[in-house]
């Protein structure tokens, strides 16, 4: 059999693919740059050059393919409910959607398909704290309107619960709230990553509307940073709950920021 993943480069995607391939199973790789994947991603994946923004070009990419990984993305909305209909028409006979923050046309077209389809809800992808990196690096600062406590969780176990959702029976129709095992403020994040980088991090408040145009400048939409932001304002009860999901699910503990801290700390020292 064979399993499509969408984003497969990007921070849960190659994970997913690294599972599946752990699994034994025939992954097909959708990128468009398959050169720059093959060196990012696990051996043994089939690459193939493509974008699920553009569905109605990905004839070959979907033929054969038996399971297939939507990552919701920016720009998918108008384009994915198409991309689910593609898919279940060329035989796709199970889903896994990675949200992107809420119920929206593509999560709503993969429930309505009438295939096997699983939901990944993460609240906060631990590889957010990526952002930070520059500031780190270059003064020392972490800058932030808000230091309300989130419930992140390591990319990998999202690739790990949603190999499981893939290939395992019971998950049918299921929406899983995804989170670590602990939920931390921005304050506590950065002690953690000054210890691990053996340099001291301040956290520095700014405001909202200052947060709002920081992502402005890196090209995303106003109304959308205006959400993200929001949300960060007034954080849903369930990103700031820990819950035992991901344990439930792949029968370990899941990672731990620090864990994430260790792995990443290169990429945040100068």
């Amino acid at each position: 059999m064979t399993t499509l993943v969408t984003g497969a480069t990007g921070n849960t995607g190659r994970h997913i693919v690294a599972e599946l391939i752990g699994r034994g199973e025939h992954v097909r790789a959708l990128t468009r740059d398959p050169a720059a994947a093959a060196e990012r991603l696990a051996d043994g994946v089939e690459l193939i050059r493509g974008t699920h923004t553009a569905p109605e070009t990905l004839h070959a990419a979907l033929e054969g393919v038996d399971r297939l990984h939507i990552t919701v993305t920016a720009g998918l909305a108008e384009v994915g409910p198409e991309l689910v209909r593609r898919a279940v028409d060329r035989g796709v006979g199970r889903i896994t959607v990675l949200w992107g923050g809420y119920v929206g046309p593509v999560e709503q077209a993969v429930a309505d398909s009438g295939v096997e389809w699983t939901r990944l809800e993460p609240q906060e992808f631990m590889s957010n704290t990526l952002t930070w990196a520059e500031s780190i690096r270059a003064e020392g600062v972490v800058r932030e309107p808000y230091d309300l406590p989130s419930a992140l969780v390591h990319e990998a176990d999202i690739g790990a619960v949603a190999a499981v959702a893939l290939l395992d029976d019971g998950h049918l129709g299921q929406a899983y709230n995804l989170t670590g095992p602990e939920a931390l403020t921005p304050t506590e994040r950065t002690k953690i990553l000054s210890r691990a980088i053996g340099r001291d991090i301040t956290l520095v408040p700014i405001s909202h509307e200052q947060a709002v145009e920081r992502l402005v400048r890196t090209g995303v939409s106003r109304a959308d940073a205006e959400y993200v932001v929001g949300w960060y304002a007034n954080p849903p009860a369930e990103a700031m709950t820990v819950v035992d999901t991901v344990e439930q699910l792949i029968g370990r503990a899941p990672r731990t920021f620090e864990q994430w801290t260790a792995e990443h700390a290169d990429r945040l020292v100068g």
